[in-house]
């Protein structure tokens, strides 16, 4: 007989027929088994605090033996009538009790019904009815990562999560508890609660919840964070974990009534935990591999967290509130948020589709409205690594609280992120002014370029766009040839644009590009004065989503120079990785600029815009009058746009970017196969463009391409149109965008192009 079987007959009274090893989390637990029943047997490592807090929870458990004695384990007295012994095996000391064992099957172990989940809550709220009466100061004074209260204690563990896109979502999820959780805190009812109520603790017998075990966990916490546990394992591996939680909820609330308050913060404390859970598993693993126990519920833990990313806040509190039978604050209609706009902002500043939207947060690829619908941002590039990325938001709110100046004083972030920046661009491009937007670079390159040459005579491509200033529109085809634009300057030179697909010299011709290139040449030179620059995007956005051709700019650029000009490329959508194969736009077409325009996604959002050039032309442009921007290069500004360019780099964006929009391409071009209402797919990585056009022609089709976008609005994915004819479908999406989205927007495209010609608006055969 071993030591262990002795001395259990020697202080229990037991004759051990059969002993097994439990799984524990960081202890050695054993199932003893007599010939009449079966038991608990739990060791522990001795400290003074371990020994505190177990006799804390042997306190717990006696003090619910009264109305729960069948329902959760009970301690058995050692000889002497104590309820803990210690011992030492190998001089390490230890600690031992003796439990009841409990049967049932797991709730981990069964098929989940409503009637399981309704039990669970029931029996919680009465768990914690009881538990309210409970006062225990060991267990009050007790301050560790698994108590959601003291969440931030895991934000140590981040740096374990090894996929930086994963420890950012967990990073998001800490902000967002900073933010709406915290405030409330004075105010959230606190009491001793069970707080570990996962799967493999709940005991159930015919579809009913029959006990709970592992009190090893009790915490002086916030009331709902027994709630939020339980919704958190018994929902994340589910498809639809929200109409889960609805059931649990409910039955816990007709017991034991929620305050609206709890209920507003119970989104954020279901991803509080399942952050506690990775978190906590990535430590493990990395501390301890070979403990598996540690990382069990480690997938479905994620798999769910993506899940709840998906999900308006807005929308769970809504749900929850109807099931609480809690009244739901409706918000305003859109109809009155116009009124009050257009109060005093001009309409000219227009809204994007029929039923403008009404948003209230974001994050990554989503974006959230106030009735507590989710969209899936298929088209907004200006939050270039995504809405409300943590990474980016923490460095702003670190810079903000520590300085925030102008470039008239020396501060290390003006030169840090040059430094960072230009390390993305060929050594001849050197130097970089910074300002606050694209508009504003488009402004500061054409002044820089004209003092260089001492001319001011531009040459523009048709149908781009350059910014919002007076010498932007002047250079933006798209602004100045609409019919309401000033119409063309004398100074400005319109070329041809290179369209492989409308236009002159097709795809099918594989010399378009040069072609389309002589044909500038042509122009350049007929023209009697020196031309000062050459400006274009390398895929124009406002044109719809138009590569130019490949060759073009391998005859344009040298013409340029060769009476004397600059080469200006505007990398304003396409740079920083969104194309995929390269950093920049027109590395695609084997040519350097002389100048390059960025803004909107530089910062990710935050007002920000540089040009970079080469040293002779920010020579040239020293010998004028001071160049100065208030708020061009403030530390703010830059810490935020360091921050961007790490997360692209830990993230590996422009790789994604690669991949999901490879990915993207070959679906749609997959549906142009099946709908002859797509005429052209184009663009690259995820900057992609697709033509609607007339049935079996390239007419363009702009009262379609109206449908399809505000079809897919209704249907919360977020595109637009643009181009000449408005009829071109541009998406260009956060560079977190995923697969699956892509699926998802391309699945929803094609089921309303099957409605539309289902119901008869277009024939085709």
């Amino acid at each position: 007989m071993s030591k262990l079987n002795s001395f259990l007959k020697k202080e229990f009274g037991l004759q051990v027929v059969d002993r097994k090893q439990l799984d524990g989390y960081d202890n050695l637990n054993y199932r003893i088994t007599t010939s009449d029943d079966s038991y608990v047997y739990k060791t522990y490592q001795y400290s003074d605090i371990s020994f505190d807090l177990v006799k804390a929870e042997n306190d717990t458990l006696l003090f619910l033996q009264s109305d729960f004695e069948k329902e959760i384990p009970k301690p058995i007295p050692f000889k002497d009538g104590s309820y803990l012994a210690t011992f030492s095996i190998d001089e390490q000391p230890s600690i031992c009790r003796m439990l009841s064992f409990l049967e049932g099957d797991f709730l981990g172990d069964v098929s989940h019904s409503a009637q399981i989940m309704e039990s669970l809550g029931t029996f919680l709220a009465e768990l914690d009815l009881k538990l309210k009466e409970f006062k225990n100061y060991t267990i009050q004074s007790r301050q560790w990562e698994w108590d959601l209260q003291y969440f931030d204690f895991n934000r140590k563990y981040l740096t374990d999560i090894t996929d930086a896109t994963d420890r950012n979502i967990v990073r998001y999820f800490f902000n967002q508890f900073e933010e709406n959780v915290r405030p409330l805190f004075p105010e959230l009812r606190k009491q001793i609660i069970h707080n570990d109520a996962n799967e493999w603790n709940v005991l159930v017998q015919q579809n009913k919840v029959t006990g709970i075990i592992d009190f090893g966990d009790l915490a002086h916490s916030f009331l709902i964070n027994e709630l939020a546990i339980a919704i958190t394992y018994t929902c994340y591996n589910k498809e639809n974990p929200l109409q889960w939680a609805v059931l649990l909820l409910k039955s816990y609330h007709q017991k034991l009534p929620l305050e609206a308050k709890e209920i507003s913060i119970l989104y954020y404390l279901i991803a509080a935990r399942l952050c506690t859970s990775v978190c906590n598993s990535a430590h493990a693993k990395k501390v301890n591999p070979d403990n598996s126990y540690a990382s069990v519920s480690e997938q479905s833990a994620w798999k769910m967290l993506y899940r709840w990313l998906a999900i308006n806040p807005i929308h769970v509190e809504k749900e929850f509130k109807k099931a609480a039978n809690l009244p739901i604050e409706k918000p305003a209609s859109t109809l009155s948020l116009l009124k009050r706009r257009h109060k005093h902002i001009s309409p000219i500043l227009s809204t994007s589709y029929k039923d403008p939207i009404y948003m209230v947060r974001s994050a990554f690829q989503y974006m959230y409205d106030a009735e507590g619908n989710t969209f899936l941002d298929a088209y907004n590039n200006i939050p270039h690594v995504g809405h409300s990325h943590p990474k980016v938001v923490e460095a702003a709110q670190r810079q903000l609280a520590k300085l925030n100046t102008n470039t008239r004083y020396i501060f290390d972030e003006l030169s840090e992120y040059a430094e960072k920046l230009l390390k993305h661009f060929p050594s001849q491009l050197n130097k970089v002014f910074f300002v606050n937007s694209g508009s504003a670079a488009s402004d500061l390159a054409v002044r820089m370029a004209n003092n260089h040459t001492k001319s001011n005579t531009m040459m523009v491509m048709e149908s781009g766009y350059h910014g919002n200033t007076q010498i932007a529109i002047d250079i933006s085809d798209y602004k100045f040839n609409n019919p309401k634009g000033d119409g063309q300057k004398n100074h400005i030179i319109k070329t041809t644009l290179p369209d492989t697909y409308r236009g002159k010299y097709s795809a099918n011709n594989p010399n378009a590009g040069t072609l389309y290139g002589k044909d500038a040449i042509a122009q350049i030179e007929q023209f009697k004065q020196p031309i000062s620059a050459f400006i274009s995007e390398p895929i124009l956005g406002c044109a719809g989503q138009v590569p130019l051709a490949d060759g073009y700019l391998k005859e344009v650029y040298p013409a340029i120079r060769a009476q004397g000009g600059v080469c200006i490329s505007d990398e304003v959508q396409t740079g920083f990785g969104r194309l995929g194969d390269h950093f920049w736009g027109y590395e695609a077409h084997g040519v350097i600029p002389d100048m390059v325009i960025l803004g909107k996604p530089i910062a990710n959002g935050h007002p920000m815009g540089a040009v970079v050039c080469t040293q002779e032309i920010a020579e040239s442009f020293e010998k004028g009058v001071e160049f100065f921007s208030s708020f061009g290069g403030n530390p703010v500004s830059c810490a935020i746009a360091s921050a961007m360019l790490d997360v692209i780099e830990e993230e590996k964006l422009q790789e994604n970017a690669k991949v999901v929009g490879d990915y993207y391409m070959s679906l749609l071009k997959d549906m142009m196969k099946k709908y002859s209402c797509i005429g052209d797919v184009r663009g690259s990585g995820l900057f992609i463009g697709f033509d609607i056009v007339e049935d079996n022609s390239k007419t363009p089709n702009t009262a379609l391409a109206s449908h399809i976008k505000n079809e897919l609005r209704n249907r919360h994915i977020l595109v637009s149109t643009d181009g000449p004819f408005d009829n071109v479908i541009k998406t260009k999406p956060p560079l977190c965008f995923s697969k699956k989205n892509a699926e998802t927007v391309v699945t929803t495209v094609s089921d309303i192009l099957g409605a539309y010609y289902a119901d008869g608006a277009i024939s085709y055969d």
